[in-house]
């Protein structure tokens, strides 16, 4: 077989996943994302370089086409042309997901990035082993002010319809997001907030009478404490909600977290499922894709290129997911890689490789050694933190501090 009817091949995947694109969309996607994945950069000459080599076309052509993925409808040739609108994709590509994962827990992380002062991007991502896939973002001009609350919650809003009823659905935020407009609006939408707020708020245990600052709930390094209760006595009204904190050894400060879910329901630690997303964001710049490059500055475009890219990090991280877990599929002549490739250590050490790069490795094996361009695979999360055997607040001393005893 061909590397023109493998693509062929990855042009019908995405279809099936994406049927709300024409088909001329369909197939610049599919080029752009093979190009990418496999040239380690959205840089729009190299792509179509490769791709005019390996499909014996002429470069400047699919230049042009690769181009006007980018456009507005108004600024492509021709009269039949469709304006790209990237919000429609955010759906399918989190069903995508959801079809491939394992399991029905699953956490999406808010956060932005920027790249200079050209871009600020808005991302809801899926975090997963140690990564970031981005399923819904706004990009925004760099210097463009304004509150972004509206996008959050057209976002969050856009992506319900893709997540099952009955799956545990965590949005983690880190505290410079936190709000209690979003808190209450991740609630309203069947989900469960999981936000960081600043340690110098307050928090009365339900049951109690006195206000209490975030600090005297938590004894010192490796203390642990949650419980059910009411915060910020100066807001009205008052949010009823669950606290969960720890404070980690090597942390600077705990973690002091927002929820709706159970005391005995959750922990502290979930929260660090957070930083996965700023992984995803390396893997849009130095780590990946090289996004930091670029000199677009109208931000449709840019979002256009997320498109692309979300796809690509898909499609990537599945097949570095595979091998990381050990479930590769058997390919004939083709030597089982977990043991070589595998990035993850011993129990308590760092993945040695992100699975971007481990599935840009298995793709590039599989291409050189002549096998089937292969297509996404099943995604097998890791178990969220172990939630700690029960911490019981108890009032001790004249100070009236929380410590959290077992």
């Amino acid at each position: 077989m061909s590397r023109q009817d493998e693509l062929s091949m990855w042009t019908k995947e995405l279809s099936s996943r994406m049927p709300h694109l024409s088909k001329p969309q369909v197939v610049v996607l599919a080029m752009l994302s093979f190009g990418i994945a496999i040239t380690r950069t959205c840089g729009r000459r190299t792509v179509a370089a490769f791709l005019a080599m390996l499909l014996g076309s002429k470069e400047d052509a699919i230049e042009q086409r690769l181009q006007e993925w980018c456009c507005d409808a108004k600024d492509k040739s021709g009269k039949k042309r469709r304006e790209l609108d990237v919000t429609a994709s955010f759906v399918p590509l989190l069903c995508w997901i959801v079809a491939l994962w394992t399991g029905t827990a699953i956490a999406l992380a808010v956060d932005a990035t920027s790249l200079g002062e050209h871009f600020v991007v808005l991302t809801v991502s899926v975090v997963y082993r140690g990564t970031g896939i981005p399923v819904a973002w706004t990009v925004l001009a760099g210097q463009e002010k304004g509150a972004w609350r509206g996008h959050w919650l057209r976002m969050l809003c856009q992506l319900q319809p893709a997540i099952p009823r009955g799956w545990l659905v965590l949005v983690l935020a880190d505290r410079g997001l936190y709000a209690p407009w979003l808190y209450q609006h991740i609630v309203g939408l069947g989900w469960h907030p999981f936000l960081r707020i600043n340690r110098g708020a307050k928090f009365q245990p339900e049951g109690q009478t006195k206000w209490y600052w975030l600090m005297e709930l938590i004894p010192g390094v490796n203390g642990r404490w949650r419980g059910s209760g009411t915060a910020f006595p100066s807001r009205r009204p008052h949010l009823t909600c669950t606290l969960v904190a720890w404070w980690g050894e090597g942390h600077d400060e705990p973690w002091f977290v927002l929820t709706d879910l159970p005391a005995e329901g959750c922990d502290a630690a979930w929260y660090g499922l957070r930083t996965w997303c700023e992984q995803g964001f390396k893997c849009y710049k130095r780590g990946g894709w090289q996004w930091q490059y670029s000199r677009m500055t109208d931000p449709g475009r840019a979002a256009r290129v997320w498109l692309v890219l979300a796809v690509a990090t898909l499609w990537t991280v599945t097949l570095g997911s595979e091998l990381e877990t050990g479930a590769m599929v058997e390919v004939p002549d083709l030597p089982y890689l977990h043991p070589i490739l595998s990035s993850v250590a011993q129990a308590g050490h760092r993945r040695r490789l992100r699975l971007l790069r481990l599935g840009w490795l298995s793709l590039l094996v599989q291409i050189i050694t002549a096998q089937s361009l292969p297509m996404p695979r099943q995604l097998q999360p890791e178990p969220w933190p172990d939630i700690p055997q029960e911490w019981n607040p108890c009032l001790i001393h004249q100070k009236a501090q929380f410590h959290a005893l077992a």
